[in-house]
């Protein structure tokens, strides 16, 4: 038995020799590489990079025996400072001449030691720098063997789009590293129109006192969503003090990126447990044989937890990618001179064979994953497809939906828990509404104790707003908060409701909120959803039917001294041209003149008893009788309306009316028109009186001014339609209306939700129906209200015009004087002649009176005198007849007016039968009497 033994521990000692001998041989034919290695030996990421490195060499070669190449890692400590890397990669390349190096692992001190690798040639592999700033064409000789952050930025946006934040405060380290992400998230939320209210830096080295001051900040901002972009090694610390200042409680939302999210399993308990609620976004890595037979032999050799990680994977596949193309390289061991950073003869060639080396490792090309933590694991809640760019509840997404119709909903991804252990989303729009009694159909808040001690909100604001959200292309949790004091009373006025958003007590105002100038200084509001405007109401008194001046009513004063000239002008004309021919308008010059006004006035009351022959006093005569019939018939029916149905009139409508006596005017408790009244409309404050509902509106204008009420109020458009569809018989809206933009929501200075609301108010307000379903269940009665009757009065002006009848003043004007002027032509054509007779040294003015006493003599030649005078002598008549002699001075006077015997002959109607307008057929001249 001890020879057996003896003999079995010889073998294995010689076959032990022969292996050792064998290595050695075999070495001697192998080409060793030198490669350097830079690591924070002292961090997480260092440690557990250093484990997978080792691990790598030794399974390629095991896999790879036959490669005439060796790659001999040298490792140095950077230190987690930039020049403690830069000096480690300085001394790899002048003492131990390495052909490249891996490593650094940080972005910064990756961008230093990539300047010395492109003056030496030697190309820098990194698995951990991912900064986008870290590019070849500003660093040819830097490779970047794992995805840069700008890969995750789609990711992120689709996942803030989801939750419908419009705004999100990153907090990220003040680093290149930190810096790269920031600038492509600018971008890529910039075009879904989500901003930065702020941007939170901390630098790596800052202490704590420093970062709690920073995180006091950002407690007191309205945003409560947060995006966290660092190493993990300051994350760490951050979320712990991020717990203690309180800001890991209900209503706050965190997001991690995969800097941080990939780091999570070598986390202690005490830092996973500030971290409860976190979403976090990383590449996914796929449980693969290769994947599990790689954690069994990393937990075998090794004290790590044994599960995968994303930058262990990354540089287990950055050690298989560099001795394949050292291998197609053909790189041979040769003597380097870097003593002075010189250039090395390979570094070209190993550079352009390394980005020409493709191979599928361990990490491969996922999608990202999208996880909570909750207690000490990860829940993965959903996943972004970066090929097809949409979020899916599972990771092998084979839907064939198009690219780009993808929905951004959250119901896509799985229900997380969010800081505070609850479900309900954080960052819900706390929405300020007003709490005032009165005009409850725009806004009512009812509280019922069994409900819990919350309010019951409704009225038409709110369904409105209910409306836009369902037109919004995004979620938008939120909670309404009426504005009240501990009694629950309200806590302030409309601006200073408004002003809380200022202050960052509300995230928006949603009720019966005016656009005003002011106000717009401290919030941005979106476009109008109601029409508005200031205008004021005044008491309806109905007093005419008692007025013994009533008949007067009917016709403006203006136009009843329009009727009376016109009817001394018409009379006058018809004088003109009735006189030589018309014995009713001669005699003497007192008779003549109570003849002209008599006569004018009567025409309007076809009570005239003169008769008229001129043709041109007929013709006009006839249009004035057709325009007093209008006029008859006008003041007729005017009359009987005031006398038969209520008149409603204001009591006054003029504002300057107010100060000149002294009346109290009411207005809107809390709104803006108090401002107005005082600073435009410069009403003393002291006759300022304040009501809040329609009631209060009612008794005070029903007191009046001087009974412990007011004359008027001043209110917005919509609450005066409001208060008249209630007691609209006895009041009106009279005066002009103050222009305001209408109702709005407001939100915080450039709030990103306005352009979206504004949008989507269009959209419901432009669609008719919707409208009028919203509009008949809060102002059915004001529409009955304001459709039958008219209770809005701009102006009181219940009599007649003169622009009323302008059109018929003037075609009487131009008949009349046409009638005169073509009269006096004719006069002149026939009787200028006559004053010849006059000597030539006689003046213009003896003329003038000549003809003047020609006018004012009987036209003997004309018909009716002629018979008037048979009538008057008829022994002349029978003279003549019997062929008796005239008179001397009737043959001078005949001879006298020879020349006018033709005068005006087509003015008289003559009938050679008959008496001239009297025969036995009636009278034929023209009575205007039977034309009214």
């Amino acid at each position: 038995m001890a020879n057996l033994k003896f003999l079995f521990s010889f073998i294995i000692l010689f076959l032990l020799i022969s292996a050792i001998l064998g290595g050695k041989q075999s070495m001697a034919d192998v080409n060793v590489i030198r490669v350097g290695v830079v690591l924070d030996l002292n961090s997480t990421v260092g440690e557990m990079a250093e484990s997978y490195i080792s691990m790598a060499v030794s399974d390629f070669y095991a896999v790879n025996a036959n490669y005439q190449t060796r790659l001999t890692l040298f490792t140095r400590d950077s230190k987690d400072d930039v020049v403690g890397a830069a000096c480690a990669a300085l001394d790899l390349m002048k003492n131990k001449k390495v052909h490249a190096i891996i490593g650094p692992q940080r972005s910064a001190q990756a961008k230093f030691v990539a300047s010395l690798g492109e003056k030496a040639q030697v190309p820098i592999l990194s698995f951990s720098a991912t900064s986008p700033f870290l590019s070849p064409n500003y660093s040819p000789f830097f490779i970047q063997t794992t995805q840069d952050d700008s890969g995750q930025v789609k990711a992120i946006t689709s996942l803030v789009q989801a939750y419908g934040w419009r705004e999100v405060i990153p907090i990220y380290e003040d680093t290149d590293y930190g810096n790269g992400l920031i600038l492509h998230l600018k971008d890529a939320f910039q075009e879904v129109d989500v901003r930065f209210p702020y941007r939170s830096l901390i630098h790596p080295s800052s202490k704590d006192s420093d970062i709690l001051e920073e995180l006091k900040k950002l407690k007191a901002m309205q945003s409560k969503i947060f995006l966290m972009h660092m190493t993990a090694s300051l994350g760490s610390k951050l979320f712990v003090l991020v717990k203690n200042s309180g800001m890991m409680s209900e209503g706050y939302a965190w997001i991690i990126t995969q800097g941080l999210s990939s780091l999570l399993n070598p986390i202690d308990s005490k830092i996973m447990d500030s971290m409860q609620g976190v979403l976090g976004i990383r590449p996914y890595i796929p449980i693969s044989t290769n994947v599990e037979d790689f954690e069994r032999r990393l937990a075998k050799n090794f004290t790590s937890s044994g599960k995968a990680n994303l930058f262990g994977f990354r540089a287990y596949d950055t050690i298989w990618a560099l001795p394949m193309a050292v291998e197609k390289a053909n790189i041979n061991e040769c003597k380097l001179d870097l003593a002075a950073i010189g250039v090395s003869e390979m570094g070209q060639r190993l550079l352009n064979t390394i980005r020409s080396t493709e191979f599928k490792g361990l990490s491969g090309y996922f999608p990202f994953e999208i996880f909570n933590v909750i207690g000490n694991t990860e829940r993965i809640i959903g996943y972004w497809n970066p090929k097809k760019e949409r979020l899916s509840r599972e990771a092998d997404d084979n839907s064939t939906t198009e690219i780009g119709a993808y929905s951004i909903s959250k119901e896509i991804l799985k229900q997380p828990i969010w800081p505070g252990d609850i479900t309900n989303q954080p960052k819900k729009l706390r929405i300020g509404v007003p709490s005032f009694f009165g005009f409850n159909e725009f806004l009512k808040v009812e509280w019922h104790p069994d409900q819990n001690d919350k309010p019951k909100i409704s009225g038409f604001s709110i369904d409105l707003f209910h409306a836009v959200l369902d037109m919004l292309p995004f979620p938008l949790p939120h909670e309404f908060m009426p504005y009240v004091n501990q009694h629950r009373q309200s806590a302030g006025t409309y601006d200073e409701l408004l002003y809380q958003i200022k202050l960052k007590n509300f995230d928006a105002v949603v009720g019966d909120t005016t656009i005003v100038a002011n106000r717009s200084s401290y919030v941005d509001f979106t476009l109008p959803y109601y029409e508005s405007g200031v205008s004021m109401v005044v008491s309806m008194k109905d007093n005419e039917k008692q007025n013994m001046w009533i008949f007067l009513k009917p016709l403006s004063w203006d136009l009843w001294l329009a009727i009376g000239a016109v009817s001394i002008f018409i009379g006058l004309v018809t004088w003109v041209l009735e006189h030589r021919v018309n014995t009713k308008f001669r005699g003497p010059p007192d008779q003549q003149i109570g003849t002209i006004f008599l006569f004018s006035f009567a025409t309007l009351t076809s009570s005239h008893r003169e008769k008229v022959v001129n043709n041109w006093s007929r013709f006009m005569l006839i249009i004035w009788a057709f325009m007093v019939l209008i006029l008859t018939q006008s003041y007729t029916a005017s009359l009987t309306s005031m006398l038969t149905v209520q008149q409603l009139k204001p009591e006054f409508v003029d504002v300057t009316v107010i100060n000149m006596n002294g009346y109290f005017v009411g207005y809107h408790e809390d709104s803006f028109v108090r401002e107005l009244l005082v600073k435009q409309l410069n009403i003393n404050e002291s006759k300022l009186k304040p009501y809040r509902t329609p009631e209060e509106y009612h008794e005070a204008l029903s007191n009046g001014s001087h009974n412990g009420g007011v004359a008027v109020i001043f209110d917005e458009i919509p609450y005066i339609r409001l208060f008249l569809s209630k007691y609209g018989s006895r009041y009106a809206m009279v005066g002009p209306i103050y222009k305001t933009d209408g109702f709005g929501f407001a939100f915080p200075l450039k709030s990103p939700l306005v352009s979206y609301i504004s949008r989507a108010i269009l959209n419901v307000t432009q669609d008719k129906d919707k409208m009028t379903t919203i509009m008949r269940k809060y102002f059915a009665s004001q529409t009955t209200c304001v459709d039958g009757s008219s209770a809005e009065i701009s102006s009181y002006s219940p009599s007649l015009g003169v622009y009323s009848f302008g059109g018929l003043f003037i075609i009487v004007g131009v008949a009349s004087v046409c009638s005169l002027l073509i009269y006096v032509a004719k006069f002149l054509h026939f009787h200028w002649p006559a004053s010849n007779i006059i000597p030539t040294k006689g003046s213009f003015w003896l003329r003038l009176i000549e003809l003047v006493k020609h006018f004012d003599q009987k036209d003997l030649y004309r018909c009716p005198f002629r018979r008037n005078e048979s009538k008057l002598n008829p022994t002349i008549s029978s003279l003549e007849g019997f062929g008796a002699s005239p008179s001397i001075e009737s043959i001078d006077y005949e001879e006298k007016h020879s020349r006018a015997s033709s005068e005006g002959a087509d003015n008289v109607a003559i009938d050679e039968n008959e008496e001239i307008f009297s025969s036995r057929h009636g009278d034929t001249s023209i009575d205007v009497a039977s034309l009214l």
